[in-house]
């Protein structure tokens, strides 16, 4: 019985450079939250609901899909096993549940993005630690010196390459001041972040390929990156005093 328990509320490493991650990153992002023209306290309330939103969000769009697995073992909805966790009824969640908290407060959108950004950037340093810690998100086999040993062979570091790209992305930002323009800091980060991602997932061996070869989330990144692009000269185009 004691063996359960620790299997079902063992936090994984990864799981806890995650927790880490967003406690540093909503601490930096409400440093800066009021140069963005948002409350700290907002900002704190608004990702604190979102965070709560995401997981339980994850959680019982997962249970949903598993009604009959959840039916013989009840204990496994309280888990903290990220396995049972479904990501896009997670995100869904989170975004309604700060879309809602955001039109009660009148929080500006885009203002409220790029005081988020901060907080987004330092959340993808750590998922790229914790895909290195869980040993996911691994590379293509390679004879390069810089080559880590995973899953009996020697493969591409990508996870590394992520975190590196995150890092640099991150530094970037936080060296900038701040734009007249609300949204440009944000969609900078989504530029940046697509861009890494685009070469990055070149070089991944999971992952769903389409098209010939092309990796899914290289797809996705170019969706992405287009979509920057086109918002930031929407922004550009604008006066400051107008936006």
């Amino acid at each position: 019985m004691l063996a359960l328990f620790q299997n079902l509320f063992a936090p994984p490493r990864h799981m806890i450079l995650l927790v880490i991650a967003a406690w540093l990153g909503l601490t930096l992002a409400e440093r800066r939250a009021e140069r963005h023209g948002v409350s700290r306290d907002d900002l704190n309330n608004l990702t604190f609901y979102g965070l709560i939103a995401f997981v339980l969000g994850g959680r019982i769009a997962y249970v949903l899909q598993n009604l009959s697995a959840f039916a013989k073992s009840p204990l496994g909805i309280v888990s903290i096993n990220p396995d049972l966790f479904d990501t896009t009824g997670a995100v869904f969640t989170a975004v309604i549940v700060a879309m809602v908290y955001g039109q009660r407060k009148r929080l500006l959108l885009w203002n409220t993005l790029d005081a988020l950004t901060s907080f987004f950037a330092v959340i993808a340093v750590g998922l790229g630690l914790s895909h290195l810690a869980a040993g996911t998100a691994f590379g293509l086999p390679t004879d390069l010196p810089w080559g880590i040993n995973l899953w009996n062979a020697t493969r591409h570091p990508t996870q590394i390459y992520e975190t590196l790209a995150s890092l640099l992305t991150f530094g970037l930002l936080w060296s900038l001041k701040a734009n007249p323009r609300p949204g440009v800091f944000f969609l900078l980060f989504t530029s940046l972040t697509a861009l890494s991602h685009l070469f990055i997932q070149a070089f991944r061996a999971d992952g769903a390929r389409i098209f010939s070869g092309l990796h899914q989330g290289q797809v996705i990144a170019w969706v992405v990156l287009a979509a920057s692009f086109v918002l930031l000269e929407a922004r550009f185009a604008k006066r400051p005093d107008r936006v």
